[in-house]
């Protein structure tokens, strides 16, 4: 389509060494909610040091919600709303990788907004009401490269007691710096980098999937594709790889562009419904998981069969003319990060399951299989599981 509507309202600072730079920006507010993990490397390695140092640089105040989890739990948004708001914190800075960045946006809602936050979440159990003010204000500085949040409106927030793991944002929550430095990704292990630049990879490839696809997102799109392919392999061979980083993290902040303009596909609401049935589930490696019979899927349809030769060549096969070259491309780069041997089995799923996961994506997600290029029943989705299977 030649035809896309883009607001990109986040400054951001790119490139190695960048967070030196947060104390020379004029920051949102006079009092930071400093939001991080409940993990130990952003404080062990010094990015929380350094963080504060660059606050205290801007004459910024502080507080610190450190209890953010993988998966963050609805729970824990409220507790840090209200923290928030008790000690009078007028903008958020969001330190951690993709659940502290999504935990932000719910938190910044939630801390100008009363009751709960699934009476604003849109999708299953949710009851859908619409944001009557604005959140506080959002500086992210991410330290993995693979969710895109820092620069985009949307979080992911699970509620263990219904079992759903659903998507919340508004335009309005968008952050209005965002710091990406690869310098603060060096550190991440191995498995976790694989895990986490699939995840930005499979941003790009739904939006090149997408009926929404248009001139721009497909550009934005393809680029990150080939930056991801070429470098994520030496990125999870050698952390210290500082240009493997900062090209796989260029990949990931861009997706967080793309999916701006386009909508990702049901590929995300499938495993948002395997990690809220398995919380121990990386989010990453349940999209690994079902990639393969996700895009075969598609190819057995002929949805878009270009899209996906597209993709091929953008991922290195150069002479790719059929769809199913993507296959091959995506599945050598599984095997070069060392995730070709994910199984759900070691997660504690069943094959039995492939029915209410299929449910649970449609019923809480359901708006991204819309973006499919073609459609895919309930049976259909829980084939793909299935298929899945190990």
């Amino acid at each position: 389509m030649m035809k896309f509507n883009f607001n990109n309202p986040t400054n951001i600072l790119f490139g190695s060494g960048s967070l030196k730079e947060l104390g020379n920006q004029k920051l949102p507010g006079e009092k930071a909610l400093l939001l991080t993990s409940n993990g130990k490397s952003t404080k062990e390695n010094g990015y929380l040091d350094r963080t504060i140092e660059q606050l205290e640089k801007a004459g910024a105040a502080y507080v610190l919600f450190d209890k953010i989890m993988e998966n963050p739990l609805k729970e824990v948004v409220m507790e840090g709303a209200q923290f928030a708001r008790e000690n009078h914190c007028d903008f958020i800075v969001a330190l951690g990788g993709g659940a502290v960045l999504d935990a932000s946006v719910a938190i910044s809602a939630m801390a100008t907004h009363d009751g709960d936050l699934w009476d604003y979440v849109v999708g299953g159990t949710g009851k859908g009401q619409p944001l009557t003010n604005d959140g506080l204000p959002i500086v992210t500085i991410t330290t993995t490269a693979g969710t895109g949040s820092e620069v985009n409106c949307w979080g992911v927030i699970s509620n263990l007691e219904t079992k759903e793991k659903i998507g919340f944002g508004d335009p309005r929550l968008v952050p209005k710096l965002a710091i990406v430095d690869p310098e603060l990704m060096k550190t991440v292990p191995p498995r976790y980098t694989a895990y986490q630049g699939f995840d930005a990879l499979f941003h790009n490839t739904e939006v090149m999937m997408s009926n929404g696809v248009n001139v721009l997102s497909e550009t934005i799109a393809l680029s990150a594709i080939e930056h991801i392919a070429k470098y994520l392999p030496r990125a999870v061979e050698n952390g210290n790889d500082l240009e493997a980083r900062e090209h796989v993290a260029y990949g990931s902040t861009v997706a967080g562009i793309t999916m701006q303009l386009t909508s990702t596909t049901a590929q995300h609401s499938m495993e948002h419904a395997m990690s809220a049935y398995h919380h121990n589930l990386p989010h990453g490696a349940g999209l690994i998981m079902i990639s393969k019979a996700f895009a075969e899927f598609f190819i057995e349809k002929h949805a878009c069969d270009g899209q996906f030769i597209k993709m091929a060549k953008a991922m290195g096969m150069e002479q790719a003319n059929k769809a199913e070259d993507f296959i091959t491309a995506l599945v050598k780069l599984q095997e070069e990060c060392g995730v070709a041997d994910l199984k759900m089995s070691d997660y504690g799923f069943e094959k039995s399951e492939s029915m209410t996961l299929a449910k649970n994506a449609r019923e809480t997600m359901g708006g991204l299989f819309l973006a499919n290029p073609c459609e895919m029943t309930e049976e259909e989705c829980a084939g793909i599981f299935d298929k899945s299977y190990r």
